[in-house]
């Protein structure tokens, strides 16, 4: 039989070839495709190994939680189409992001109501201490929220573009506003072309089971019950080792619950603030290892999306306002510790809920997804008051800002958490002015992403995988050197994904080769003989691209580097996806002959 395979082989490449590319472009993505293989791979040719083993009890260990719940999938969340009929993807992206308000609804369970641990939901209507968030998800919303989630670049300031993820275009996504009580209905639309999901920290009660895992062209809702006060971070959420790497590249916002209880300077002065500011701290990284070793290494740090925005564009008031600023540390890795030289809080609210009361300080410390509400009046002193974390080292990267005050200042001004978000005219200019590209997946521009030279005495060198990336991402080395790629990434499932799973297919260059799925520690070598550039890419994660040169002269200068233009277009996507159809072809190929 194998004999046959052989000699036919160049026949089962085009069956399957034909085969596989429908069901793959059906979908944009090929994630799942690999999920599957590697699965099957488990449970065959790397049966009994440590990988094997320890994955498919960890697969069996969650076989009915989260979205593997079987009442949940018989009650419709298993995001297999959760766009209603009458409403497309295009009519829910037009009209951007919404925090819309309904009238007349009511926030309690009706009597007789057949819904699951009732006896549990009006015990903890009856305590003295918010109940949680859980509603029935046909419950009516008094709010409803919609965002979109999608992969793309951002001008960032100081002549950088950031390729990465964003929400409704941006980074940071907007920042969402509701009430104490609120129910609320939160849907996620998914425009990219990959999985995208969400988690929210306001809610107390699931949201992977509702939000986790969205197809591309797919959305997904839950209901909830805002019940307890205070400032959150949001953040994007398709599952396992995949949520990390989605915070890293950019997907995730503020979502402020205010209180019903007035905050304590503003019942002892009586009014609201004349200044109110959401301010959101967070992090651009160039490459995931980077992101994921140690606590970080960013290359940049921002206060709601731009370098340096608020000492462009400085906040202003007057001697003599109420400022209350509603901080977040998105992060994801650096501590904060918020100062405003020159002001000493009146109060201090821990995660912004008006309980939490601390009086006075001259910080707030904040970890990623920490909050504070912090409260003061500026000062009968006009001038300058710098806005920065006390953690200076990352702060001199990007995340400074100024109040300045100013006798003639505009009074009532409200700053959100939003990022900027620019037309596509905008975004084109900036790319062809840009100073620089970064991204923590791909090859960024030359100045950042630097070729690592290897001589003619290295006839082996490593590239190691990690956070969703290769490092280094360029090398340039003589033929005859082997080059050995290492998975270093640790988190391979979580309910369903494989997502810390990598190969190296060859997407262009003198030679093709593809690399079997790696798992954690295991590796794949290449002997490199022909002259030329190879750019590869990961098939389960298309967005990771890396590069080897193969030249005889290693000092060669005016070497051309990918990853400089525009985010990737539709036709790179589909190219993309044959390449993936291509190497799933080869792997399937590889299991026949064994």
């Amino acid at each position: 039989m194998k004999s046959y395979f052989q000699k036919n082989k160049w026949r089962f490449h085009l069956f399957l070839l034909l085969f596989l590319l429908p069901g793959i472009f059906q979908t944009l993505n090929a994630c799942e495709a690999c999920n599957r293989l590697f699965l099957a791979q488990l449970k065959n040719q790397r049966a009994g190994s440590l990988v094997s083993q320890e994955l498919l009890a960890t697969i069996s260990a969650q076989e009915h939680i989260g979205r593997n719940n079987q009442a949940s999938l018989e009650a419709g969340w298993s995001n297999s189409t959760l766009i209603p009929a009458d409403e497309s993807v295009a009519s829910m992206q037009s009209g951007g992001s919404s925090v819309q308000n309904v009238p007349g609804v009511g926030t309690t369970v009706a009597p007789g109501s057949n819904v699951d641990f009732i006896d549990i939901i009006r015990r903890d209507n009856r305590l003295p201490i918010p109940a949680t968030s859980f509603v029935p998800q046909n419950t009516p919303a008094n709010k409803k929220v919609r965002i979109t989630l999608e992969e793309g670049d951002s001008y960032i300031g100081n002549g950088v573009i950031y390729k990465g993820f964003t929400i409704d275009g941006k980074i940071p996504g907007p920042t969402i506003i509701v009430e104490e009580g609120d129910i609320v209905e939160f849907k996620i639309v998914n425009t990219g072309d990959l999985p995208h999901g969400a988690s929210i920290h306001s809610v107390n009660s699931q949201t992977s089971k509702y939000l986790g895992k969205v197809q591309p062209n797919d959305s997904a809702t839950v209901v909830f019950q805002a019940n307890m006060p205070g400032v959150y971070m949001y953040h994007c959420a398709p599952g396992g080792h995949a949520i990390p790497m989605h915070i890293i590249f950019g997907q995730y916002g503020m979502m402020v619950v205010r209180p019903k209880k007035k905050f304590e300077l503003e019942r002892i002065l009586g009014k609201e603030p004349d200044i109110e500011i959401f301010l959101l701290q967070h992090e651009y990284y160039a490459s995931g290892k980077d992101a994921v070793e140690g606590q970080g290494k960013p290359m940049y740090t921002a206060f709601n999306g731009k370098l340096f925005r608020y000492v462009e564009e400085p906040i202003v008031g007057k001697p003599g306002d109420y400022v209350r600023i509603n901080f977040l540390n998105a992060g994801p890795n650096l501590l904060s510790t918020f100062h405003i030289v020159g002001i000493i809080w009146d109060f201090a609210y821990w995660q912004g809920h008006p309980d939490n009361k601390f009086t006075g300080g001259q910080t707030v410390t904040a970890g990623p997804s920490d909050s504070w509400v912090v409260e003061f009046r500026i000062p009968p002193d006009e001038g300058s008051y710098l806005m920065l974390s006390h953690a200076v080292g990352s702060t001199d990267r990007g995340a400074i800002g100024l109040l300045v005050c100013d006798r003639n200042a505009e009074p009532n001004k409200t700053v959100l958490a939003d990022g900027i978000k620019y037309t596509e005219e905008e975004m084109e200019e900036f790319r062809q002015k840009a100073l620089r590209t970064i991204t923590p997946f791909g090859i960024g521009s030359p100045d950042v992403d630097v070729p690592v030279v290897y001589g003619n005495e290295t006839k082996e060198v490593i590239v190691r995988i990690i956070g969703n990336s290769y490092h280094p991402k360029v090398i340039k080395v003589t033929p005859g050197t082997t080059v050995k790629w290492i998975n270093e990434d640790v988190f391979t499932y979580m309910e369903g994904e494989f997502s810390g799973i990598h190969n190296v297919i060859v997407k262009s260059g003198p030679e093709r080769f593809a690399s079997d799925m790696l798992a954690h520690a295991e590796s794949h070598s290449q002997l490199l003989t022909v002259e030329g550039e190879y750019t590869y890419i990961c098939t389960p994660h298309p967005y990771m691209e890396g590069k080897i040169i193969v030249t005889k002269d290693t000092a060669s200068p005016g070497v051309q580097y990918a990853g400089t233009g525009s985010a990737p277009t539709s036709k790179m996507v589909w190219f993309v996806l044959i390449l993936a159809a291509t190497a799933l072809m080869i792997a399937l190929i590889s299991l026949i002959n064994k």
